[in-house]
Formats: C-alpha cells, sequence, structure tokens
C-alpha cells in the first residue's frame, strides 16, 4: 500500500532544481557591505558597551566631555549607515548633533540613540536630511 506521508512517496529533486546560480559581481559585493557594515556596527556598540561598564566602575560621568562626544559619535555611525554628522558635548551633558542624514527616520533616531549613552542629559540636533540627488 501507499503512504502519502512515507519518504518513500517524496520525489527528489533534480540536481538542476536544487542548484542555484552563482552570485553576480554586485551581488557579492553588496553582501560584503552589509556583513562588514553589521561587524562594525556590532563592534561599535560593544566599544560603547564597555565604555560605559568602566565608567559605571570609575564613578561615572566626570570629566567626560571629550569621551562623550566620542561615544554619541560612535553610537551614531554605527545605528545610522551613511550619515555625515558631527557631535559636540558641553560640560552639563548637552550633546549638539549637527550634519546631514539620509532620511526623516534617520533624523528621528538621533536624539534616542544619543540619549543612550550614560551622562548625555540633552541633545540639541542641528541635522537635517540631506536633499536627495535623484532628479
Amino acid at each position: 500500500m501507499f503512504n502519502s506521508n512515507s519518504p518513500q512517496s517524496t520525489p527528489l529533486s533534480s540536481p538542476e532544481v536544487i542548484s542555484s546560480q552563482a552570485p553576480t559581481v554586485q551581488t557579492t559585493e553588496a553582501s560584503q557591505k552589509n556583513a562588514q557594515s553589521e561587524a562594525r556596527r556590532r563592534q561599535l556598540n560593544e566599544d560603547i558597551r564597555a565604555s560605559e561598564q568602566r565608567n559605571n566602575a570609575t564613578g561615572g560621568d566626570i570629566q567626560r566631555g571629550g569621551h562623550l562626544a566620542s561615544e554619541v559619535r560612535s553610537k551614531l555611525e554605527a545605528n545610522i549607515p551613511n550619515g555625515q554628522l558631527t557631535v559636540d558635548a558641553a560640560e552639563d551633558g548637552t550633546v549638539t548633533v549637527s550634519g546631514t542624514v539620509n532620511n526623516q527616520d534617520q533624523l528621528a533616531k538621533i536624539e534616542l540613540l544619543s540619549k543612550q549613552i550614560k551622562g548625555v542629559k540633552y541633545v540639541v540636533v542641528k541635522a537635517v536630511v540631506a536633499p536627495s540627488t535623484n532628479q
């Protein structure tokens, strides 16, 4: 008797069906860029976490102006690809972010991402969405 649930009833695929086309150069380059970008994002986020842990262990926010700007810059770089941003930090924990991003979603992320860094009290966003170059 023939059982439709048995492994023998499953048709085997021919090699032509299983194999796929070789990726194009553009596909390969895009995949490499995405992998490198994702690896860089993970690395930056790990660096930020390690820095925050050191700051917690040493008491935190004392004299962090330059480090604060650097940490915010790294956080933004990791999470807003292709953004052209500059970061300045004041002694009172105010961070000012200027420059351009590619879209409104990226612009909206700036304050939230910046405030994830210990020591950031206020965020002034002077960045704008870059005008599209596609005419």
